[in-house]
């Protein structure tokens, strides 16, 4: 049984040349502190510099985000932008098919580099990419979750936090939004993300008990719970963390009102049948709820990447975890 909370997202705007730079920087800073190999470390900053890169030279602008990877050890870098999308993507997937001034070869190499590549493109949306660089000496999962954690602009403490947990057969999520910003609301949300990781195996009322005894010396937090096993969905939440399952019959998460660490009301937990790779979404008010109703399945890691730069309130911290059920064995 292994619980995850990553450490908050790094955005970095491709607002000039040098992004790309700045990119590789932070990427290669990711993955030291996620105990990645030095070469692994090298490909990290050569991903993010050219989804950088291609942003800076073919687009209206647009966002690079990197951060921990949530179900391994690992980088995951995110980029999204303003349009025009590629009309030919297949073209500039082939390796030498790259603009001058780049660190490698284009997003073919990009592709080849990184343990996961997704991306989507079309002149009228614009551009969503995905790169993830994995430890290969860990056994690899099938992507199933994917999220952001991003503080409020120009502060450096995120009080909205995520957390994901491997329990016997499921999985369990936890997102928590400490009241306000700033380090008080971190506080009170790495509280929540420290009770969740002693026992994400038991029940989501008692952990949200537990939340609530931990968070009495803090300014509070609203706490969402969430376990997933093939076919089968629990949820329980206080606050205003809330989401949706997206594919088959869309159905919203709501939480009960109310403050962990303040006032805990009794909070149901509710059982609900999903759909075959269905994506259950939960996210805090720093995002927006604009794009719910668009229907079908989605790839969980373009998914974020599409949240984080489209749908998200800069002048809040704003999280947001999305996970596949997995079809039955």
């Amino acid at each position: 049984m292994t619980a995850t909370v990553p450490a908050p997202t790094r955005q970095i705007r491709v607002d000039h040349p040098s992004a790309g730079y700045a990119a590789a920087r932070v990427a290669r800073e990711t993955a030291n502190a996620a105990g990645l190999p030095d070469v692994l470390a090298e490909r990290a900053a050569v991903v993010a510099a050219e989804l950088a890169g291609n942003i800076d030279k073919h687009t209206r602008g647009g966002s690079v985000f990197v951060q921990p990877s949530l179900t391994r050890r690992g980088v995951d870098v995110l980029a999204a932008d303003d349009g025009p999308g590629m009309a030919d993507l297949d073209h500039w997937l082939l390796d030498g098919n790259t603009t001058t001034a780049t660190l490698g070869a284009g997003l073919g190499a990009v592709r080849r580099m990184a343990t996961e590549f997704r991306i989507t493109s079309s002149p009228a949306a614009g551009t969503l990419a995905a790169a993830r660089i994995l430890d290969p000496a860990l056994p690899a999962p099938a992507s199933v979750a994917g999220h952001f954690r991003l503080p409020r602009d120009g502060e450096e403490y995120c009080g909205d936090a995520v957390a994901l947990a491997e329990v016997s057969g499921s999985r369990t999520a936890c997102v928590a939004d400490g009241l306000g910003h700033g380090p008080d609301a971190a506080e009170a949300a790495d509280a929540a993300m420290r009770v969740f990781t002693e026992n994400p195996d038991h029940p989501l009322p008692h952990q949200l008990t537990n939340m609530h005894r931990a968070l009495r010396t803090t300014r509070g937090a609203a706490v969402a719970l969430l376990r997933v096993a093939p076919r089968r969905l629990e949820f329980c939440g206080v606050g205003n963390v809330s989401g949706a399952t997206v594919g088959g019959s869309s159905r919203l998460l709501l939480s009960t009102p109310g403050i962990v660490g303040f006032t805990l009301p009794s909070a149901p937990v509710r059982h609900l049948t999903l759909a075959e790779d269905a994506v259950v979404v939960l996210h805090t008010d720093g995002v927006g709820t604009t794009w719910r109703g668009a229907g079908g399945a989605r790839d969980v890691l373009l998914f974020t990447a599409e949240l984080a730069h489209r749908h998200r309130n800069p002048r809040d911290d704003a999280a947001v975890l999305a996970l596949r059920s997995e079809r039955p064995a």
